[in-house]
This record gives structure tokens, C-alpha cells and sequence, in this order.
């Protein structure tokens, strides 16, 4: 997995080698940031997500590791270094070198560590430093420069492979959980939690499209009209219902695409792809209960809600499975594009679920942005004078969209997140497939029903416009062909 964070945390690795004092400022926040409750685990998953196995696991300088991976760090920034690069997988730190002067510095920044410590002292700084550390080292370890160096090296039980700031700056803090990825061994049987994966992504896809026929057809069903209490509404109110159910129904097709493709890669082995299903899934589901604060049910969505989700139980229930051999990252030049690529989906990713909740948190409250209501000609008022029930069984498909615009949000970050592998060509026609479906709905209904407010579908075209270059800086990485043996 490339590290997307490479070209701003670049500056970390700088610091470490005392370049420039203001880019300290990267590392002190990551470490700030792993601090905070809960944290740690955001920083872990975002930027590291490693599941190191067990044969990774040793002994540095006689002290238990739960991975034999770490970094080299001068004392003025082993504070930040300790409580920030254990998130993104450092198993062991290693402080030096030490000097007398530098003891009492050493002493602060291993105050409550979480990870062994270790100190490469001068002889007149070990006996003051080794009251401090977990051990005191004169030996060297292991300095690859390469990530298949790093796997290679750790594959030897007694060997530690130590990253030094070089490597940090060539390859950024993502280095960590790149080599892990690497030293895991390919092979296995596929579980096949990976086949319920596929049915349920299959089931939303269908969904998706069944809210469309519907949509387009009757647009009214009959708990529908029991419900207003009409058998038809204003054409231009009917217009406005559609292009809310549309843009959900497009939203469902996008996280069916996403969920079928999360199921090839728990098909392949990577736990990051089962953990991603689960948290898209457990923020999605539990949106089946917006109801309770409008009102209204939708008996489809309660029915697909019921069917759907012990597939996702299901699913999700295991790890393991079978895994191939990482490809090499490749060109330079091809693999720092893919960064960045990587980056802009990442934050089109957490824009849309950020979007998710504004849209949620409106259609559960206010129901209507002003622009919808510019575009009906009317007020809330008009429309709760003219039909009481009118407002909940609007804000239902509003609340509704929203969650389902959560759950793809955050399936879309983890993707691209903890996917960006060179040669995975599944993880680029899921994301290309999603983005197909999510926004070639939203912004063709409103297209054609003619709500074409550039303040209301800004966010749509900017998220539009993110993942067309995202995705075509990512081709050449992602979609790169394995040798033929």
C-alpha cells in the first residue's frame, strides 16, 4: 500500500534530521492526535492499518516485540516519535545517539510508552540512560533501502529491520505497514465469507435498480398512497420526489458496487478489506431507524433492510483467506501520482460521508436547503397546510439518502485508504464503477428534471471532478499487469 501521506509527511522524516524546525509541526500533530481518545485508532487505520502476523513477532536487544520493525529517532524528537510512528506500525524505537546531555530528554519522552524502547548510547550515557529504556544497544540492525529488502531481511526470525530517516524521507511513515504488507506470506484457502460478501453487494445492486423502476414507473406505491392519504401529486412535487429517490437509488447501486468488490478482496485475503465492509456496513444499516424521527416506513426498505443484512453478518464474521505476493511499486514517477490520486479520493471519500450527515441531520430536521424550495415554488408551511403527512414522507427519502451517502463515504475512504496496491486492478473498476453509479444518477435526475442549481450540485461536481483525475492518476499503478511467469 503507497503511502498517501508521502508528499506532506515527507517533512517528518526532514525533521528527524533537524532540517528545519517548523516541520516538527506534522509529527507533533500526529502524535496529538494519537493521544486524544480514540485517536490512535483513526491514525492507525488511516494512515497504517497493519494486522503484522505472528512470525513477525521477536525479540530486540532481549526485549519481546510484537514486530521486529521500528526507527531510528534523535532524542530533541523521540517524544513525538514514540507516541506517533507505533500507530502507523513501529514495533520498537530505537533513541540515538544518546549523550549525557541528552539523558533527562530521553527520560521525558519515554514517560508512559506504549512500545519497547531502546537507546544506542555513547559508554559515558548508558549506565544513566539504561534506567529509563527497556535496553541499551551497541550493535546495528538492519537499514534496508527498499521495501522488498525490509521483507526479505525480516523473514530471518533473529533479524530487526530499523528504519533511518533516509528511508523515512524516501518513503514516508506508509513504509511501515508496505513492508509488513510484504513479509506476510502469500497463499491459503479463500473463506468463504467472501461469496455472502458478493450477495449482499449483488442485493444492493438490485435494490438500487428496483428503487429506479420504481421510481420512473408508479413513483407511488400502495403504502405509499395509504400513507398521503392521494393517489398522485403535483407534477412538479412528483418531480422533486424522484430526484431524491434517483440520487438514493444511485447511491445504493454505488455501495453494492463497493461491497461486491470488498468481496474480492476478502476473497484474496486482506483483512483491511473485511474491516472496511464492517465499518461501512454498521454505519449504514442502523439507518433503517431514521424512521423513528420521521414517521414514516418504507416497506421496501424495511424488507431489503431485513434480507440484506445477515449477508452482511456474514460476511464480515471471519478473516482470513488467501493472499498473492504484492507487486513491486514500479516507476517512481508512476507510483508518487498514484499518491496523489490516492489522496483525492481519500477526501472525496470522507466529503461524501461528511455530506451523509448534513443531508441526514436536514432531512431529519429542517427536511428542505432553500434551493429545494425555490425549485418547488413553495414553503414548508404550503406543504404541511396542504397534507400533514407530506413533510415526513419527504424527509424519510431526504434522511434516507443521507445515510446511504455515510455508509459509501466511508467505504470509498477505506478503499482508498488501506486498497492502493500496485497491480489490484479490482480496486480501481470498483471505484470507477461506484463513482459511474453514484454520480451519473444524482447528477442526471437532476439534469433532467431541470434542478440545476450550481450552489445545491457544487459539492456533486467538485467530488465529480476529484475522482476523474484521482482515477486517472491511479490507472497506470493500479491497474498494472502482473509478468507472465
Amino acid at each position: 500500500m503507497p503511502d498517501w501521506t508521502y508528499h506532506p509527511f515527507r517533512r517528518i522524516a526532514a525533521t528527524l534530521l533537524g532540517e528545519r524546525r517548523s516541520q516538527l509541526a506534522a509529527l507533533r500533530l500526529l502524535a496529538k492526535v494519537g493521544s486524544l481518545p480514540g485517536g490512535g485508532r483513526i491514525v492507525a487505520c488511516g494512515l497504517g492499518h497493519r494486522h503484522p502476523p505472528r512470525r513477525l513477532a521477536g525479540r530486540v536487544a532481549g526485549v519481546s516485540v510484537h514486530v521486529r520493525l521500528g526507527a531510528v529517532v534523535p532524542p530533541k524528537v523521540a517524544h513525538d516519535a514514540i507516541r506517533a510512528l507505533p500507530l502507523l506500525g513501529a514495533g520498537v524505537i530505537e533513541i540515538g545517539p544518546v549523550h549525557p546531555e541528552d539523558v533527562p530528554t530521553v527520560r521525558k519522552a519515554v514517560a508512559g510508552r506504549r512500545i519497547p524502547v531502546i537507546a544506542r548510547a555513547s559508554p559515558e550515557a548508558r549506565a544513566a540512560v539504561a534506567q529509563h529504556v527497556d535496553a541499551v544497544v551497541a550493535g546495528d540492525f538492519v537499514h534496508p533501502h527498499t521495501i522488498s529488502q525490509a521483507a526479505q531481511a525480516l523473514a530471518d526470525p533473529s533479524t530487526v529491520v530499523m528504519a533511518t530517516t533516509a528511508t523515512l524521507i524516501r518513503e514516508g511513515p506508509g513504509w511501515f505497514a508496505r513492508v509488513i504488507d510484504a513479509a506476510t506470506p502469500a497463499g491459503g484457502k479463500p473463506h468463504r465469507a467472501w461469496v455472502w460478501g458478493a450477495l449482499l453487494g449483488v442485493g444492493m445492486i438490485v435494490a438500487g435498480l428496483a428503487a429506479v423502476a420504481i421510481t420512473l414507473g408508479p413513483l407511488l406505491l400502495w403504502y405509499d398512497r395509504d400513507y398521503l392519504g392521494v393517489s398522485a401529486v403535483d407534477h412538479h412535487l412528483a418531480h422533486f420526489l424522484q430526484h431524491d429517490r434517483i440520487s438514493l437509488a444511485g447511491t445504493m447501486i454505488a455501495i453494492g458496487v463497493l461491497y461486491t468488490g470488498l468481496s474480492q478482496g476478502i476473497r484474496r485475503g486482506h483483512l483491511w478489506a473485511r474491516e472496511a465492509l464492517s465499518a461501512s456496513g454498521w454505519l449504514g444499516f442502523p439507518t433503517l431507524f431514521y424512521f423513528v424521527g420521521t414517521g414514516f416506513v418504507d416497506v421496501l426498505h424495511l424488507a431489503a433492510t431485513v434480507t440484506l443484512f445477515p449477508f452482511f453478518l456474514l460476511a464480515t464474521r471471519r478473516r482470513g483467506g488467501r493472499r498473492r505476493t504484492p507487486l513491486p511499486d514500479g516507476p517512481e514517477r508512476q507510483r508518487r501520482r498514484a499518491l496523489v490520486g490516492q489522496l483525492l479520493l481519500v477526501i472525496t471519500g470522507l466529503g461524501i460521508a461528511v455530506g451523509g450527515a448534513v443531508v441526514s441531520v436536514v432531512g431529519l430536521t429542517t427536511v428542505f436547503v432553500p434551493s429545494d424550495l425555490t425549485y418547488l415554488h413553495t414553503t414548508g408551511q404550503a406543504l404541511q397546510a396542504a397534507n400533514p403527512r407530506l413533510l415526513p414522507f419527504i424527509a424519510h427519502d431526504r434522511a434516507g439518502f443521507g445515510g446511504a451517502l455515510i455508509s459509501a463515504g466511508v467505504g470509498i475512504a477505506l478503499l482508498s485508504a488501506w486498497g492502493w496496491r500496485r497491480g489490484e486492478s479490482w480496486v480501481w473498476w470498483t471505484l470507477t464503477l461506484a463513482a459511474i453509479s453514484g454520480f451519473g444518477c444524482a447528477l442526471t435526475v437532476h439534469g433532467e428534471i431541470g434542478y440545476t442549481d450550481l450552489g445545491h450540485l457544487a459539492p456533486a461536481y467538485a467530488g465529480l471532478a476529484l475522482t476523474i483525475v484521482a482515477l486517472a492518476l491511479a490507472r497506470p499503478y493500479l491497474c498494472a499487469r502482473r509478468p507472465i511467469p
